[in-house]
């Protein structure tokens, strides 16, 4: 896996860079602006994953993210920040980007993560946006659809369905268990579960399995 992270803060940059590097299969690149950012996109092989500081300088906002996902060589972008409210994350998801990393999160659940985000999955820390005031009041049944989530979701929520533990939807999907445990927290953000019992009945009364 190749990664390129972009943060001006230079303590936090060489943090997650000897945190990652201990992984075997990842390589890393690190950049302190937006511009470096960009420059690497076209003086390295195509990366999988590019974490970028919501502060530092070129971003503008979330103006530099829309122009580094405009770029024909991006790859798929996830916002990192340790100060931005919840807001930003939502719109920078809404705007495509991959996910939203709190500095603040313990570094194995950065890594999975990451991991995570690089299989292609969306990712929001959820104890984040709770924090910050996300409504934990669950939909009403009718609203709950099958377009609402992933294909993947959808495996994960009718593997609670059936009854599964985490060891046993990662063993039948061939997946970590610490990704399918991402799956599920996510799966209960987005359905406003608070535990896989409830989530098992909001799928059975909406229908969908």
């Amino acid at each position: 896996m190749r990664l390129l992270i972009a943060d001006d803060h230079a303590l936090i940059l060489d943090m997650l860079q000897n945190f990652l590097k201990q992984e075997k299969d990842m390589e890393i690149v690190a950049t302190t602006n937006l511009q470096e950012a960009i420059s690497a996109l076209s003086s390295h092989p195509r990366f999988d994953l590019a974490l970028l500081d919501y502060d530092m300088p070129g971003m503008d906002g979330l103006h530099g993210l829309q122009r580094f996902m405009e770029l024909d060589a991006a790859p798929a972008a996830v916002i990192i920040s340790g100060n931005a409210m919840r807001d930003v994350a939502e719109r920078a998801v809404q705007m495509g980007a991959r996910g939203f990393l709190h500095k603040s999160m313990p570094a194995q659940s950065l890594l999975h993560a990451i991991r995570f985000m690089a299989l292609g999955e969306r990712f929001v820390p959820v104890d984040f946006m709770f924090a910050l005031g996300f409504s934990d009041t669950p939909p009403a049944s009718d609203t709950l659809s099958a377009t609402a989530l992933t294909a993947r979701e959808l495996e994960v929520l009718k593997a609670l369905c059936d009854g599964k533990t985490n060891k046993e939807i990662a063993r039948d999907l061939g997946l970590r268990e610490p990704t399918i445990k991402l799956h599920v927290k996510t799966l209960y953000r987005r359905l406003g579960a608070s535990n896989r019992t409830q989530a098992a009945m909001m799928a059975r009364s909406s229908g969908l399995y």
